[in-house]
């Protein structure tokens, strides 16, 4: 059974910074996909960004490409999600998932194994 937790949500001005972490159990971390999700108050789950394996097929929505960077360390079983330039619009819980049975990055929330229990993002105007 795989477990993620993650970290590093908070409060932060509009145009400030953030960098969760997503720390993961198990010892074939470096074989999963890990993607991040997001959802606000009254709106669907959605895709914000996803890496491969290998960290090399990475993937980001229109709508934080240019401000969010993903990466992985798969020595400590993390992934992490930098994101700059924040927006109000940003605002929403943050999920980290894995696709333990797929090995490609996928748009699909459903198409993910495992996921944390969620961080906050509170971005002020």
């Amino acid at each position: 059974q795989v477990q993620l937790v993650e970290s590093g949500g908070g409060l932060v001005q509009a145009g400030g910074s953030l960098r969760l972490s997503c720390a993961a159990s198990g010892r074939t971390f470096s074989t999963y996909t890990m993607g991040w999700f997001r959802q606000a108050p009254g709106k669907e789950r959605e895709f914000v960004s996803g890496i491969a394996w290998s960290g090399r097929n990475i993937y980001y929505s229109d709508s934080v490409k240019g401000r969010f960077t993903i990466s992985r360390d798969n020595a400590k079983n993390t992934v992490y999600l930098q994101m700059n330039s924040l927006k109000p619009e940003d605002a929403a819980v943050y999920y980290c998932a894995a696709r333990i049975l797929g090995a490609t990055v996928t748009l699909k929330w459903d198409e993910y194994d495992a996921w944390g229990q969620g961080t906050q993002v509170t971005v002020s105007s």
